[in-house]
């Protein structure tokens, strides 16, 4: 199985050209994961900036945008990154994902033009050379998360507050999020339109590095089934009436009966829009663990918004994240005859 390092290398074709390839292990069903398709793309303009752009010494990423336009495959892709405004605090890039056709539908022909699947703008600066005006906030969480005893009691999972996830829902589906340690509120979350959790590799030595916060920011129990009861979501499909329950996280994700890891996803989430907006430089030989919460404002005819928010060890916050996703029955994710359908969402 690839690790994170292995899943996101990338090697420079020229000045401006760079292939990547997606690897099965960090797949939803048969489309690679969006964090790691994000990461990827972030690993891609750290080694433009530390090669063709060297002389700028802009190694961070702090804003990025992208724009899925189609799904993406398993395999091989290539991502040129065009130089629109470069600065000497700020550097801004074009980016654009392609795959081969062949790689994406049945069409055996290879002579086909590249498919462009995602585009979007990374904005690069030196994080830790950034000087201005600084001023206190006095913002925080809001409800606040369950306290944390101890990096030392969460990662023997004998902290009070937080314990293990046992148990992904529907492994086989969702691969991408094997790869980590997801520590839950024991309690249940705050509401049920928030997920916060505790995140570290899973990989003995993995740590989190910048690049990694593409991965960090789409890698959560979904919303949909994790806060809501089975009926609830049933009724949301069917539009009838609702009624809440109370501790339905724990209800649902918490307590997942080893039987249901062999269980067929219900729903694939494909996103079709992710911001990352970078507020720290993470130390180059990364950290052990990051707090993430999701929250959701409305999850409405097939279609959600996501706010992110990711903090390290210290509670210092390093990124925020929004993202638009769709929800999809998963049978549109998944091969038939052993072929990928048509690249549609």
């Amino acid at each position: 199985m690839a690790s994170f390092a292995e899943a996101t290398a990338v090697k420079a074709i020229d000045s401006r050209t760079y292939s990547v390839c997606f690897h099965d292990a960090w797949a939803i069903g048969s489309v690679p994961h969006g964090g790691i398709v994000t990461s990827n793309i972030l690993a891609v303009a750290k080694l433009h900036f530390a090669t063709t752009l060297a002389s700028y010494n802009q190694p961070h990423s702090i804003t990025l945008h992208l724009e899925f336009l189609r799904r993406t495959s398993i395999g091989p892709a290539i991502v040129t990154i065009q130089n629109v405004k470069l600065g000497r605090r700020t550097s801004t890039v074009h980016v654009v994902l392609t795959q081969q056709p062949f790689l994406r539908r049945s069409s055996d022909d290879r002579g086909e033009t590249p498919t462009t699947c995602i585009v979007g703008y990374i904005t690069q600066s030196n994080i830790t050379r950034e000087s201005g005006i600084s001023l206190s906030t006095n913002w925080t969480l809001s409800p606040p998360a369950a306290p944390l005893s101890s990096i030392a009691a969460l990662r023997t999972d004998q902290d009070p507050h937080w314990a293990l996830q046992q148990h992904h829902r529907f492994p086989k589906f969702r691969k991408a999020h094997l790869h980590v340690k997801t520590y839950l509120p024991r309690k249940g979350q705050v509401k049920k339109s928030v997920v916060d959790e505790w995140l570290c590799f899973s990989r003995d030595g993995a740590r989190f590095t910048q690049e990694s916060l593409g991965y960090v920011a789409d890698t959560f129990p979904q919303l949909a089934e994790h806060g809501y009861a089975a009926a609830e979501v049933e009724a949301g499909l069917h539009g009838g009436q609702t009624r809440g329950q109370k501790d339905g996280s724990r209800d649902v994700e918490m307590n997942i009966k080893p039987a249901e890891k062999n269980q067929a996803a219900t729903f694939w989430y494909p996103t079709i829009l992710l911001n990352l907006d970078v507020k720290k430089a993470l130390p180059e030989e990364g950290v052990e663990f990051l707090f993430v919460r999701v929250m959701s404002k409305q999850i409405r005819n097939g279609r959600l918004d996501l706010e992110v928010i990711i903090l390290d060890e210290s509670g210092e916050l390093v990124a925020t994240s929004t993202h638009v996703v769709l929800v999809m029955g998963s049978e549109r994710n998944i091969k038939r005859g052993g072929i990928l359908e048509r690249g549609k969402l």
